[in-house]
């Protein structure tokens, strides 16, 4: 039994199987579209992309972090970061039970 499940969501719309019932996801996928969810919640990110001040930009980065480092289901010290070209990041992370945990936003 999944200690986590949610709902599956993409492009801010339920994920539906044949019959028309939505599709669930559990554990580390639950973790990372909640991360994902979160981060967008935030408004951080538009900030964050809007920046062109390297230094207002690693700020953002580093508040982005810290909110992520906040789930009660990640290791503390591992959420990181990292821009993989302008207006694209990678948020990787480790969870305490289900492991490495990565969302491109």
């Amino acid at each position: 039994m999944s200690e986590y499940i949610d709902l599956l969501i993409e492009d801010n719309d339920l994920v539906l199987d044949p019959s028309r019932q939505p599709l669930l996801i559990a554990d580390r996928a639950s973790i990372a579209q909640d991360i994902a969810h979160m981060i967008r919640d935030s408004g951080l990110l538009v900030t964050l992309v809007a920046e062109r001040d390297r230094l207002k930009q690693r700020d953002c980065i580093q508040q982005l972090e810290l909110l992520v480092e906040a789930d009660e289901r990640l290791v503390p010290g591992t959420a990181q970061i990292t821009q993989l070209q302008p207006g694209q990041y990678l948020v990787t992370a480790k969870t305490l039970k289900f492991g490495d945990v990565e969302v491109t936003l």
